[in-house]
């Protein structure tokens, strides 16, 4: 009898119910002996939840039934009687005829079905709720103790989770994920997505997660676990990897700020004038440039003090130093390592922040214009006639919505996509960099780092940019024993592969906005439209590149605008009542995913327009 044959046999028999005494092990059933802990754990699991599948027994001419499929239920079900009466009630599916009860045999021991996850979750959950054990739940269903305990890891999902699970419109994998979510009504949103697409996980989890910050970011290592939860943060243990999330992302940031605060404070407590701290990871050089800097300082050593450094240094430099000299040479240099001075301090400042490693960084020494006057009649700077430094102007400017790092940023990827046009552009960046290097261009005119060095094309936000290879670190260069033999080589490439050279080195050494002194030169403009660049090649917006850190206001403001619609658009005003969190979260898949596009009824037009849209402060 084949299995499809034997599957149809099993299903056409009916389930009766007999009192246990009328049952026996049948000599048919292969598993005649079970250890007796193992008979133990899965009794105490019939107590706790009753029989969860039927036995399959041979009924003989006597009218008894010997089992022949479910041996080790049939004898945890003898002892359990004992204490519940109940159980002595079995069901059982029965025949009459050896052959189906010897097939029943094979497919129960040799190819029965696993349970589908989705089951196998429940059934494990329910189990669990009425006090049975790991051990006991593994023994009742003959699977490992570890792969109980990783489906119960996935019982307390919603019942949505499961449904879909079981429906096959979500992976095993999703529904792991689902488990680090604690906003349910977050996480049925993003289940309806999520249902019957190929979705990547990562992306699931950043939908999941748009809202939470996990261990790993610069804010949540500064600030730190004990502190968030002193002040009533909500932690994620994801159970599936060792991610801590930080779930309520605008506590995390108002403490990391008023931390960072606190040590600005610090700072002028230890005699400087000024100090501001930033949260981003870097001041922006913009914000140094209009300041003055000012260096430490290395303390002078008396003349004694001197003598005996010279000597020092010359014993080491000969291998002559023992252990008593080295720590003094030591000592020495910890004495003359460069410090601001007191004056200093007084007439100057700086920022403090926190690195991408999540550690606290100072930038000091800087004047502001404000303070110039004072910091020359202190002696810390020289008086400079021609200096305009502290100039102020009387208009009053509305306040950007972009930060000065967001902006930054946005130069940078501007950048790198004009420098992608140009590599397509030779003779263009031929022509430029005669221009560069003419007195036509001006004295002050610095179109190209002529030192061929790297200016900044890559935002300090990596996510949604993507830069062409070329632009980023060139090749390195080898040792070259001669270099006119070299020379013969790289002419015999031929003018195309000089060419091409010369074109990458120059595009990689593009200026942002070619300035000329602090003005952008309308050139930028001229020959990125002539090479046919945009940002939009190398960039798309992200909720972490750019929505989540600009305003709710503006960000109302822009799905208004792309929506050609007005504030009372019914589209509008549910966005408009979002956290900002979830309108960041939106507004990136509205710019990336057409089932967002679909939802919010985009036109065609409207959805090339957002093909096309670059934020105003380029």
């Amino acid at each position: 009898m084949n299995m499809m044959n034997t599957t149809a046999a099993v299903a056409a028999d009916p389930i009766e119910y007999y009192p246990l005494e009328s049952l026996y092990l049948s000599p048919l059933n292969p598993r005649q002996s079970h250890s007796d802990d193992e008979i133990l754990e899965l009794a105490g699991s019939l107590i706790a939840c009753g029989m969860l599948q039927n036995l399959s027994g041979l009924r003989d001419a006597e009218g008894r039934v010997g089992i022949v499929a479910g041996g080790r239920r049939f004898m945890a079900l003898q002892l359990a009687v004992q204490t519940h009466a109940l159980l002595g009630i079995v069901p059982v599916k029965v025949t009459d005829d050896e052959a189906t009860a010897r097939e029943w045999a094979l497919v129960e021991n040799t190819a029965r079905k696993d349970l589908h996850p989705a089951d196998e979750i429940r059934a494990y959950g329910r189990m669990e709720a009425t006090g049975a054990s790991i051990t006991a739940i593994a023994s009742a269903f003959a699977v490992t103790e570890a792969h109980v305990r990783r489906r119960l890891k996935l019982a307390a999902l919603p019942a949505a989770v499961l449904d879909a699970l079981r429906a096959g419109q979500i992976t095993l994998g999703h529904a792991a994920i689902f488990t680090t979510c604690n906003d349910e009504d977050l996480a049925l949103e993003v289940l309806e997505t999520a249902k019957g697409r190929d979705m990547a996980e990562h992306e699931l989890r950043r939908l999941l997660q748009g809202a939470s910050i996990r261990h790993t970011d610069r804010r949540a290592q500064f600030v730190g676990i004990e502190a968030y939860e002193t002040e009533g943060g909500r932690i994620t243990r994801d159970l599936f990897s060792n991610d801590v999330l930080f779930d309520d992302a605008g506590l995390l940031t108002d403490i990391f700020a008023r931390k960072l605060a606190e040590v600005a404070r610090g700072l002028m407590g230890q005699g400087w004038k000024w100090a501001e701290s930033r949260l981003e990871n870097y001041v922006d050089w913009s914000e140094k440039d209009k300041l003055t800097r000012l260096y430490p300082q290395e303390p002078d050593l008396s003349e004694d003090e001197a003598e005996e450094y010279d000597a020092l240094c010359e014993l080491a430099n000969a291998d002559a130093l023992d252990e008593e000299g080295h720590a003094k040479l030591d000592a020495f240099d910890a004495k003359r390592a460069p410090v601001f001075s007191p004056e200093q301090r007084g007439a100057a400042g700086g920022f403090a922040f926190v690195g991408r490693d999540g550690e606290l960084q100072f930038e000091m020494g800087f004047v502001r214009p404000e303070d110039r006057a004072e910091a020359v009649e202190a002696g810390v700077i020289a008086a400079d006639r021609h200096s305009s430094a502290g100039a102020i102007s009387g208009e009053a400017t509305p306040k950007s919505p972009y930060s000065a790092a967001l902006v930054a940023d946005i130069h940078a990827m501007r950048l790198a996509a004009l420098q992608k046009a140009l590599l397509a552009k030779p003779e263009l960046v031929l022509d430029l960099m005669a221009f560069a290097l003419s007195s036509a261009s001006g004295a002050y005119a610095a179109i190209f780092d002529m030192r061929l060095g790297n200016p900044t094309n890559t935002p300090s936000v990596e996510e949604g940019f993507a830069v062409d290879a070329r632009l980023t670190d060139p090749k390195p260069h080898n040792m070259v024993q001669d270099q006119a033999e070299a020379f013969v080589g790289f002419q015999g490439q031929g003018k195309k592969a000089r060419n091409a050279a010369i074109t990458e080195a120059l595009a990689r050494g593009l200026n942002y906005g070619f300035s000329t002194c602090s003005r952008q030169s309308n050139l930028f403009d001229h020959v990125e439209e002539e090479a046919g660049a945009s940002i939009r090649t190398v960039w798309t917006p992200t909720a972490a590149n750019f929505f989540g850190r600009v305003s709710g206001g503006y960000l109302d403001a822009l799905l208004a605008d792309l929506l050609s619609s007005e504030a009372s658009d019914a589209r509008v005003k549910a966005f408009a009542k979002m956290k900002k969190s979830e309108k960041a979260a939106t507004m990136e898949r509205l710019f990336s995913d057409s089932t967002t596009q679909t939802l919010y009824a985009l036109t065609p037009e409207q959805i090339a327009r957002i093909g096309q849209w670059v934020p105003d402060c380029l």
